[in-house]
């Protein structure tokens, strides 16, 4: 197997022998330089895999260097390392595209995992990552899914924007129902009326009529002004309900009246008004059984789910997550300025292997924050381990967590730790185990548990 190669540029001569002498046991390939040009040059001839890179060089600064690896040079992985603890440095080589910054003195098992993590990340530029694709573009407000639930929601999308009948959207939180809701509406001929969304449980029960159907100047303490109301504003567009089960009882009467007879008051108010307003709910609840329980109107219920979609949560539909990263990680790159091109494979094993409770919103926050930890253009495997919930309890997963092992492993190796405790004498493994001299024989032929192999 072929070396990797190390550069390793230090001005600091006990430093760089000893970082020489170090890595040259672990198996590298190291190059060494004592000055900026010096290790400018021989990055050109020696072609490193690993830059270790000090701030302070007697003819250069570490970060000029560092600008000329990265621009002219295009090594990605340079590990930075410093005597100086300076905030501003630390900052600034970090923007610079360093992928790690080590203090010193250095402490070797730090430097380990940074070069360990270093070369991960170069052999992720060949196979061991999935590349974006470059001409998959990020439109704000799309909808990605290719399974046969997400295209029977287009298909609903297409035929309920052709008309105004009321919609009702369940699924889980975070499965995008606001997304089909604008959707709806953006394809539909009053697109370029308002479309208007009220979270029904973000706010308080006494606010929310006036909300929805305005008030009139002194209808309640601190109405100074008469004010319009959501239906009012809308016109000929869409009132978003969402979180529709929340609604408080005595308020469902007024929009059951709405739906029936377009026309609402003002809060305090006499005069009827007018509105064409088209209504989509949106519930995270079974609103059916909201009706059963009593917390919900039935009469209303059947007002609203005169056309229903249900939006599968993300597990049930697994095969549309790497379309949705790619599109997530476009996302992100457009509103952090970012340039994440590659996601490595085990991290996509691990994102797929998910249960995702939080649907597409728990994916967007943990690429999110995997994109501001990634200090290179490849999200690795190891800053997604952290970012995911306790739900992560694949067989997969937890065979890769370090030190645990299966239920059969940790038998085998107790059996065999008691059978070196007393020199293979089978009586007294057996009396220690508990067990028969058939059953013991079993579980060794079982567990392929021979002495010559375990002594």
């Amino acid at each position: 197997m072929k070396k990797k190669k190390i550069l390793i540029i230090d001005d600091e001569q006990s430093q760089l022998e000893s970082l020489e002498m170090f890595l040259n046991e672990k198996g590298y390939q190291i190059a060494c330089a004592t000055t900026g040009s010096e290790g400018l040059e021989k990055n050109t001839i020696f072609k490193p895999d690993i830059i270790i890179l000090d701030i302070r060089l007697p003819d250069m600064d570490g970060l000029e260097v560092l600008h000329e690896l990265k621009s002219k040079h295009n090594s990605r992985s340079v590990i930075i390392i410093t005597a100086f603890h300076d905030m501003d440095i630390t900052i600034n080589a970090i923007k610079g595209g360093a992928c790690e910054y080590i203090p010193k003195p250095i402490d070797i098992e730090e430097l380990e995992r940074a070069i360990d993590r270093a070369l991960r990340l170069e052999s992720s530029y060949s196979n061991n990552a999935i590349s974006l694709d470059p001409s998959f573009t990020y439109e704000k407000g799309k909808i990605i899914g290719k399974c046969r639930a997400m295209k029977e929601i287009f298909k609903s999308i297409g035929i309920l924007s052709e008309n105004r009948v009321t919609i009702l959207i369940e699924g889980e939180t975070g499965t995008g129902k606001e997304l089909i809701a604008r959707a709806i509406h953006y394809h539909s001929p009053y697109k370029d009326h308002p479309f208007i969304a009220i979270n029904c449980s973000a706010i308080v029960v006494t606010l929310l009529e006036s909300e929805l159907f305005g008030h009139e100047k002194g209808s309640f303490t601190g109405a100074f002004v008469t004010k319009k109301g959501k239906f009012e504003l809308a016109g000929d567009g869409t009132i978003f309900l969402d979180e529709v089960s929340e609604m408080p009882l005595e308020l469902q009467s007024k929009i059951l009246r709405f739906l029936q007879e377009k026309e609402f008051e003002h809060v305090g108010g006499e005069k009827s008004l007018k509105s064409n307003a088209r209504v989509i709910a949106a519930t995270n609840k079974k609103l059916w059984q909201a009706v059963k329980d009593g917390k919900f109107r039935e009469d209303l219920y059947y007002r609203l789910s005169i056309a229903t979609i249900n939006v599968p949560p993300l597990r049930e539909r697994k095969s549309d997550i790497p379309l949705i990263i790619e599109y997530l990680i476009k996302k992100i790159n457009t509103e952090l300025g970012k340039n994440i091109l590659r996601v490595e494979q085990k991290a996509i094993n691990r994102l797929m292997n998910y249960d995702w409770p939080g649907n597409v919103r728990e994916l967007e926050n943990v690429l999110t924050r995997a994109a501001i930890d990634s200090r290179s253009e490849v999200i690795l495997d190891e800053i997604v381990i952290p970012l995911l919930g306790k739900e992560e309890t694949t067989v997969t997963q937890t065979s890769e967590i370090k030190g645990m092992m299966s239920l059969q492993e940790v038998e085998k190796q107790h059996i065999v730790n008691v059978l070196n405790h007393t020199r293979w004498h089978f009586g007294k493994t057996c009396m220690l185990l508990g067990i028969s001299r058939p059953t013991l024989r079993q579980k060794m032929k079982e567990y392929n548990i021979y002495k010559e192999n375990n002594l």
